[in-house]
């Protein structure tokens, strides 16, 4: 009698490409622009890495509102990240896992849990920071699978940035059909947005369940989306990690805007945009470092702003949904205040005088230290209001007044071997991924923070109010009046606003301007 093994090995051959198939049939999602197939990030969670969601911004698409993406046939591999949006390497601890930036870059990622389930899953849309002129949606510090293993889509977007992605000018307002120029990388955040909504049931998400979140420019961003008709109705709540658009990386009024990029066209020496388009894009962003690479701002257009974003929140016209945001304890130096002068009080106020001159008292009054020693941390919280904290206020301030929940968050742990919390700094223990930062020793108390702080989103993301068990209680905060808010530490505890006076303050300054 002959053995059984060839009939064996062909058995073990048919279930082994029976169960490959199945696989890559998990893997494979049909959108309404294509087929798409992942791949595992490990055993809980998918990854579609580098979909488009928008014709490459090149040619004579440049500096035009982006574009559907067109329909492919086949079925599109999504295995790595598309290139970053043209940029240089401005801030330090911004590490890419794409490979190369490129004027080509309106790509999203998606991770998703690889266990499917019966119901649609919540979303989470995440923009990153980078001041408009820097930052990409591969950085390890964004990844969505920790997300994604916590029961919910996770989504990361690229979008043009600098010259790129916000240049106004006369030319251009006029060869737009809504009389518009500027705020280009805030539509390609819209129209990935608008992606998502008529794509995501694909990978299991719901499309009236998207949250979207993004830290300091993509902060901006979020307050920026929630304002304006071409996003708004998109988004079932927000998240916003330090900075708004009323205040931080503000809008300029169109014919502002304009002015600027006609001086940029003269720096370049440029008589036209077609001029201007005939550039190369890695000679315009070399040249536009010489120019000054921040100088490109988002503009009140009549398009994606109908007008000032306070005057769209003043009136209730932005999106009416719950909020979570808050700051860090040290969004910036003492330093700024300061300057090189010892921190005493003589010095102190010698520089409150010089920064505010018949203002000086009514600042020396709400930012006030006591002693020298308390010099160094109330010049840090001033200059961290003044660059970013009061437009977070301010955002969360307005959005109050909607009655929709409202939570408010105060960021305290530092890193390893830092004073205070810097900007930026609560990003990777938000988003569950302390571990693909190698630069730190995490200890247990940041991880600690980190499953605190990420349960907190996580439960916003899911039911718009960040409670659960095991958690302090964290109350939303009322209409008006003093604010609960949560300080996020290794002892994470709810207590009231601190100095409801300082913001007042500025608000009152900001009133002026």
């Amino acid at each position: 009698m002959k053995p059984a093994k060839p009939f064996l090995l062909i058995a073990l051959i048919l279930i082994t490409s029976l169960s490959h198939a199945q696989m890559m049939k998990n893997l494979t999602v049909k959108t309404i622009n294509g087929q798409i197939q992942g791949i595992a990030e490990n055993e809980a969670v998918i990854a579609f890495k580098g979909i488009p969601y928008g014709q490459p911004p090149v040619g004579n698409l440049r500096w035009k509102e982006p574009q559907p993406v067109k329909n492919w046939d086949g079925v599109l591999k999504a295995d790595h990240f598309g290139p970053s949006a043209m940029q240089k390497n401005i801030f330090g601890d911004m590490v890419y896992r794409s490979k190369g930036t490129s004027e080509d870059c309106l790509y999203l990622n998606v991770w998703q849990p690889s266990q499917k389930t019966k119901k649609l899953l919540p979303v989470l849309v995440y923009y990153y920071g980078g001041g408009f002129a820097a930052g990409d949606g591969s950085e390890p510090r964004y990844d969505g699978a920790s997300m994604a293993a916590l029961g919910m889509v996770a989504i990361t977007v690229n979008y043009r940035l600098g010259v790129f992605g916000f240049l106004s000018h006369p030319e251009l307002t006029q060869e737009s059909t809504h009389g518009s120029s500027g705020n280009y990388g805030l539509m390609d955040q819209a129209l990935a947005l608008k992606w998502v909504y008529e794509n995501i049931e694909a990978f299991g998400g719901d499309p009236k369940r998207i949250t979207i979140a993004g830290e300091s420019a993509g902060s901006v961003s979020v307050s920026a989306l929630m304002a304006s008709p071409l996003s708004k109705h998109y988004i079932a709540g927000a998240i916003g990690e330090s900075g708004s658009i009323m205040g931080a990386l503000p809008a300029l009024p169109l014919a502002e805007g304009e002015k600027n990029g006609k001086e940029f066209a003269t720096f370049m020496g440029a008589a036209t945009i077609a001029d201007l388009r005939k550039i190369p894009a890695d000679s315009l962003l070399e040249k536009t470092l010489k120019y000054g690479i921040f100088r490109f701002n988002r503009t009140i257009d009549g398009y994606f702003f109908p007008k000032d974003p306070k005057e769209i929140f003043a009136a209730g016209e932005q999106s009416n949904i719950p909020l979570l945001a808050g700051w860090n304890s040290e969004e910036s130096g003492y330093r700024s205040i300061m300057g090189n002068a010892k921190p005493t009080l003589e010095n102190y106020r010698k520089a409150i005088e010089k920064l505010y001159g018949k203002d000086a008292e009514k600042v020396l009054k709400a930012y006030a230290p006591a002693t020298d020693a308390e010099v160094e941390e109330v010049s840090r919280d001033l200059a961290g209001d003044r660059f970013i904290s009061y437009s977070t206020w301010k955002w969360i301030d307005m959005q109050r007044k909607t009655g929709k929940p409202v939570y408010r968050y105060f960021y305290e742990k530092p890193r390893p071997g830092n004073k205070g919390a810097v900007h930026s700094a609560e990003i990777e223990y938000a988003m569950g991924n302390l571990a693909t930062n190698k630069v730190f020793k995490w200890t247990e108390e940041d991880y600690l923070v980190s499953k605190t702080m990420q349960s907190y989103f996580a439960n916003f993301i899911k039911k718009g109010d960040p409670n659960g068990k095991g958690l302090p209680k964290w109350n939303a905060i009322g209409k008006a009046g003093p604010s609960p808010v949560m300080f996020i530490h290794v002892e994470s505890k709810q207590s009231m606003e601190k100095h409801p006076e300082r913001y007042a303050l500025m608000d009152e300054f900001a009133s002026k301007n």
